[in-house]
């Protein structure tokens, strides 16, 4: 009995010592082990690509940049909301932070898509600060259930191919994959469109289901698609916008200290987005024509202004309908052209 007694004693001075030593040690914990604030971040587009890389550095600056008060989750590839679910997943917080496209939504999104009209971007870093300032003078209703994080667009689109593409009677009933807004540009182009996934396009120009597709060209690297398609016309035709975007609750909850962090880098990771893009562009460029021997075509004044010319009734249509739902649609193209200077 005394012998119990004894490590009864004994087991409860031990129990009693543990608890004030992490009672006391709590004290010099650090905001990661002490509850750190912790954030999802949903993307749809697979890891490697420039909208997810994006996310990562976003990450990687917001968590050192609050000493680890907070830690992001992201998760790429849709493995948390898809791309048309991105903007009412946030708002309904299955995610506190997402990236959209809003090319996927042309009626929602109706101020902010206006970047993705002919209007001449040439290049991705003039088309995010573009796209921003847009946000920043009009404040779209389409985002008023969210906060804006950053804003960045992709690069301007051109005809990748399997056969020379030098003039506009060469793109009569071409079969080219194109996705969104890219199908009307191929269709006025005399074009014929195939809409399907990225990543099935692949086999498809293997099969010759597809003569080549229209984009921006870093998938020439990105996908490979510089082994099948050798030719690139240069045509510097539209770019797609993005936003990430975060749940309002979510927001409102955070301290300010970290809202600053957030907001301080909007502007930062717009730019750096978009800068990122163009360099992409040119190591995409110079790896088609090293590795593929990939020819790239450029359009004379003359035939580059007939190609454009095709494309005016777009922004015309645009331009109708946005002043039919109450916008100062001549304003805001002329404030575009304006940024884009």
């Amino acid at each position: 009995m005394i012998k119990r007694a004894i490590l009864k004693q004994a087991m409860g001075s031990a129990i009693l010592g543990l608890f004030f030593m992490v009672t006391c040690s709590g004290v010099f914990l650090s905001p990661a082990m002490a509850g750190a604030i912790k954030l999802n971040y949903a993307n749809f587009p697979p890891a490697p690509t420039f909208p997810c890389v994006q996310m990562e550095r976003w990450k990687v600056e917001v968590e050192k940049r609050t000493g680890d008060q907070v830690q992001i989750n992201t998760f790429p590839g849709g493995t948390l909301l898809g791309a048309k679910g991105m903007m009412d997943g946030v708002m309904a917080g299955q995610a506190d932070i997402g990236n959209i496209c809003m090319a996927y939504q042309p009626g929602r999104f109706v101020v902010t898509n206006a970047t993705s009209l002919p209007l001449g971007i040439k290049n991705a870093k003039t088309g995010s600060m573009a796209l921003l300032k847009l946000y920043e003078r009009y404040k779209p209703k389409a985002f008023k259930d969210v906060v804006v994080l950053a804003m960045f667009t992709n690069a301007p689109g051109n005809v990748m191919s399997k056969v020379p593409v030098n003039c506009l009677a060469d793109m009569k009933g071409l079969d080219l994959r194109a996705s969104g807004g890219a199908a009307q540009i191929l269709k006025a182009w005399g074009a014929n469109p195939v809409g399907m996934p990225m990543p099935a396009t692949v086999e498809a120009l293997q099969k010759g289901t597809v003569k080549g597709l229209f984009s921006s060209l870093e998938v020439m690297k990105d996908f490979k698609f510089a082994e099948n398609c050798k030719y690139v016309t240069m045509t510097e035709t539209v770019i797609y916008p993005f936003a990430v975007i975060m749940n309002k609750g979510k927001w409102d909850s955070l301290p300010e200290d970290v809202q600053k962090v957030m907001m301080d880098l909007k502007k930062e990771q717009s730019l750096w987005t978009g800068t990122y893009m163009d360099d992409l562009i040119k190591r995409a460029i110079a790896w088609s024509k090293e590795s593929n021997n990939v020819e790239f075509i450029s359009l004379s004044d003359d035939e580059k202004a007939q190609w454009d010319g095709k494309l005016d009734f777009i922004t015309q249509n645009w331009i109708k309908g946005a002043t039919n739902k109450g916008l100062p649609a001549e304003e805001i193209i002329k404030d575009i052209k304006t940024y884009i200077q």
